[in-house]
């Protein structure tokens, strides 16, 4: 349409409406500002709706970015850099809180790391693993390096946590206490059971209606069959693994072994006192006995008083002495001689009585 076209059709339209009258011109008139305002609500409508798409889409995105761990998807976080979250729902520093991971959760592209969060009470057994005892509870792991984060709660302390690696100065949790070993497994196991007796109680008592000592009665109970059943496995593994020795024959005592016994012990005292006997009557004959060897003393000082020996007479009585004396040290050694032997014959120590 051309401008004199355009011109000639409102001149009619004029001419319309003035011939029309006023009436008619001023209703044409208000339907097309109606019109206008009408598209501009219109426009304005689709510009609001639009923005609460995209305030959706972030807080979705923004929601997204916190990786929800449990018992079995855990061990991500032993690869690459996390900062983990153990929190609970009835918590309230766990409320206050989850708005501000999820704004540091929308930065850790930006990081370079994973931002998860674990809730203790679907999780126990991660529970125990990471030994919690406060919440919320967060950590720094770093390819399997577990560090506990004691600082601020807010996003720009964990944010310069993590771009200025202030975890470096953090200690370590040392090997024996790391969630990834054998023995914080068990823990763990022990956790989830505990949970497992947890809701067993709370059903006795909720649903079936015993008192709840009546419940801890049955749990006392419980345990006392358990631990005689174990003992009772763990006996008979014992024994298959170490069978006890069968007993030797037994050696039956009777009166006629007692009488021998005895017979023996009689034989061994005959034989000592017939040693003691015959070692007795082989003393040397010819050595005189201690009194007479006094009255001799006796008689030689006398004859020296009175000059009647001579010198002769003394030195025969003198080596007569002295062979008596050489003698009688050998008779003794050869006594002494014998008694060792006859002690230590295989016959003596055969029938020596035995001592218990």
């Amino acid at each position: 349409m051309t401008d004199g076209q355009m011109c000639d059709r409102i001149e009619n339209e004029g001419g319309k409406l003035a011939a029309s009258g006023p009436m008619e011109a001023g209703n044409v008139l208000f339907g097309r500002d109606i019109t206008t305002t009408m598209a501009a609500d219109r426009r304005r409508g689709t510009l609001l709706i639009s923005l609460l798409i995209s305030l959706l889409i972030t807080q979705i995105s923004a929601k997204s970015s916190v990786i929800d761990l449990d018992e079995d998807n855990w061990h991500q976080m032993l690869e690459g850099e996390w900062m983990v979250e153990f929190f609970a729902p009835w918590c309230p520093a766990c409320k206050a809180l989850k708005p501000i991971w999820a704004d540091f959760a929308s930065w850790s592209d930006d990081l370079g790391i994973s931002v998860g969060q674990v809730d203790v009470t679907t999780s126990p057994g991660l529970s125990g693993r990471f030994m919690v005892t406060a919440l919320p509870t967060i950590y720094h792991v770093k390819d399997g390096v577990f560090r506990q984060y004691r600082g601020s709660r807010d996003k720009d302390e964990f944010m310069s946590f993590i771009e200025e690696k202030r975890w470096e100065e953090v200690e370590e949790v040392p090997a024996w206490k790391s969630p990834a070993s054998m023995q914080m497994s068990i823990v763990a196991q022990f956790f989830k059971l505990s949970m497992v007796l947890r809701s067993v109680h709370s059903v006795l008592v909720e649903e079936y209606g015993l008192p709840t000592w009546g419940s801890y009665l049955v749990f006392a109970l419980a345990t006392i069959l358990v631990g005689a059943l174990l003992g009772l496995i763990l006996v008979c593994i014992i024994d298959f693994v170490f069978p006890p020795k069968a007993p030797g024959p037994s050696t039956v005592v009777t009166s006629a072994g007692q009488k021998a016994d005895d017979d023996e012990e009689d034989l061994v005292e005959d034989s000592e006192v017939r040693a003691e006997a015959n070692m007795k009557e082989e003393a040397p004959q010819g050595e005189p006995p201690e009194g007479g060897r006094s009255d001799n003393e006796a008689d030689d000082i006398d004859e020296r008083r009175s000059g009647a020996s001579d010198g002769e007479g003394k030195e025969d009585s003198q080596a007569e002495e002295d062979k008596d004396s050489q003698a009688g040290d050998e008779e003794e050694e050869k006594d002494d001689d014998q008694q060792d032997d006859l002690k230590n014959s295989p016959e003596v120590r055969r029938r020596r009585p035995r001592k218990d």
